[in-house]
């Protein structure tokens, strides 16, 4: 019986399938990488033999060979290493590109994820980065790196097979056994930097968002005090793994040393028994320096490796989550009746508790219904449940005509308000957006840039803006079911009233659910119902 794969492995190889020709590139790639290390190697090489024998003082002609493969063997480094970089980097960016869109899909189909802002944020954005270090920093180096390794341990092996399997362990020592050793000891120190970063990124978005409210409670040295101490635990995670690397460089360092002192013990003593020339002796000591130069970042591309796993496995995880609702209202069908029929639901968010059962009401043309209760009875969830973003939990929901939401917390991004208001309608013209501002009772030019969040509006200003995106969004020859949710929180009786009255003006004849705390604006429904 066969073993699964691992979901990181599976998705990086999926991720490798997705990209036109992403084998021939990765396999491209290596062996441009290859081909930089061995030029490397032999410039080295070249360089020693050329040096000592030009200390014999020869023909000059005996020394052409050796001096054209020297600026054969540089030239060719700079060229394979450009195209190394090119290629490499383009199947990487590409691999990126196409995580990232799967993200983004499987974002647009779910409603909810279970996932904080902050975490989500740094899951979909740094974690996905994760894929671009994985390929260019390890894979390609080590698959590179390993078949330079190997053939210049042969080439070493005819001139002292001895002195070649000396460089053979070493390389090995260095390029296997102390990158192994290294990513053991600093494993968690690595695992924990990537979760610390997410968790860091948490907490920012919370303090970031609700500063004015931690301010105003006297939170705010709490909520500090709980960044500085993530913080912490992120440098102590990155100081672990530089000294846990620090201890790997000069563990290869060493082993650099031992290759080069045993070529110089081997060959040394092949040349005073007449094996060896002694021209070629610079060559049997000075290469071994040039092969481990190639391997001397496997101790970080190790530890990058932890990071990298452990990034795109936070990513998979993600991908892999079961996706609650839709991410998308149901396309709306053409009726001149809409109306809203609820038989005996409960909603709850699925996997979580029942919140409430045993819904029941009917609304038609020229109807209002005013949904009560205190906070936490799922008056929200039954405006998600309503909206067709999350099944009902038991009964049936049957709407006719487009629902209408005006969300109770609108997000309001940095730009203009017609781009905001676009969010209801990618495709509405000028004109289009200037008559849902003039209904909304908003008339401030649609090119005025706002703030994150609306800093620069007021709060009428923000719902009347959401009012915007709904009028704007609103389909030709489709009636329309409006559910409106919390309209008048946070906002004084005057601004409350004033924009209630406009509300009321676009809302018409249309069927209307509203979730609200205000006694005022319940006694303007027709209908209750408590919860």
């Amino acid at each position: 019986m066969s073993r699964p794969a691992d979901p990181t492995v599976r998705l990086v190889r999926d991720l490798l399938r997705s990209v036109p020709q992403g084998r021939r590139r990765m396999v491209r790639s290596t062996l441009l990488a290859a081909t930089t290390s061995a030029a490397s190697v032999a410039l080295m090489a070249v360089s020693a033999w050329l040096l000592s024998r030009a200390a014999e003082h020869p023909p000059v002609l005996y020394l052409e060979v050796a001096a054209v493969g020297v600026r054969f063997f540089g030239i060719l480094r700079g060229v394979s290493r450009y195209g190394e970089r090119l290629v490499g980097h383009d199947l990487a960016l590409r691999m990126q590109g196409a995580l990232r869109l799967r993200a983004y899909d499987h974002l647009s189909r779910t409603t909810l994820l279970g996932r904080s802002r902050g975490d989500l944020l740094t899951r979909v954005i740094a974690d996905v980065e994760a894929i671009q270090d994985l390929v260019v920093r390890v894979a390609i180096p080590l698959c590179s790196a390993s078949l330079v390794m190997f053939a210049t341990s042969v080439a070493m092996a005819f001139f002292s097979p001895a002195a070649a399997v000396v460089l053979l362990g070493t390389a090995l020592l260095a390029g296997v056994l102390l990158p192994w050793a290294s990513q053991s000891l600093s494993r968690r120190a690595d695992e924990r930097a990537v979760t610390a970063r997410a968790e860091l990124a948490q907490v920012l978005d919370e303090v970031s968002h609700g500063a004015v409210d931690l301010v105003a409670y006297g939170l705010q040295d709490r909520a500090l005090a709980r960044q500085e101490v993530l913080q912490e635990q992120l440098e102590a995670a990155d100081r672990r793994a530089a000294w846990t690397r620090g201890l790997g460089t000069a563990g290869q360092v060493l082993a650099s040393a031992l290759a080069v002192l045993s070529a110089l013990w081997i060959g040394g003593q092949a040349v005073a028994d007449g094996e060896l020339l002694g021209r070629n002796l610079a060559v049997l000591v000075l290469t071994p320096l040039a092969l481990h130069e190639v391997l001397s970042t496997f101790t970080q591309a190790a530890q990058t490796h932890t990071r990298a796993r452990t990034s795109i496995s936070r990513v998979a995880a993600l991908l892999d989550e079961e996706v609650v609702g839709q991410g998308d209202r149901p396309e709306a069908k053409s009726t001149d009746h809409p109306g809203l029929e609820l038989d005996s639901v409960a909603i709850g968010w699925p996997g979580g508790e029942i919140l409430t059962e045993g819904l029941s009401f009917r609304i038609g043309s020229g109807d209002r219904l005013a949904v009560v209760g205190p906070s936490g009875s799922g008056k929200t969830t039954l405006a998600a449940t309503v909206m067709g973003l999350i099944p009902p939990r038991a009964g049936t929901i049957t709407s006719r005509g487009q629902i209408c939401y005006l969300a109770q917390d609108a997000h309001v991004f940095a730009t203009t308000l017609a781009e905001n208001v676009r969010i209801g309608n990618k495709d509405a013209s000028d004109d289009e957006v200037a008559e849902a501002l003039r209904r909304a009772g908003l008339p401030l030019d649609p090119g005025r840039r706002v703030g994150e969040q609306g800093a620069t509006l007021s709060g009428g200003e923000i719902r009347r803006l959401a009012l915007a995106r709904v009028l704007v969004g609103q389909a030709d020859g489709v009636g329309q079911v409006f559910l409106l949710d919390e309209p008048t929180e946070h906002l004084d009786r005057e601004t409350a009233d004033a924009l209630m009255a406009d509300l009321w003006e676009a809302v018409g004849d249309s069927p209307a659910v509203v979730v609200t705390h205000d006694p005022v604006l319940r006694q303007q429904c027709s209908q209750l119902l408590r919860m």
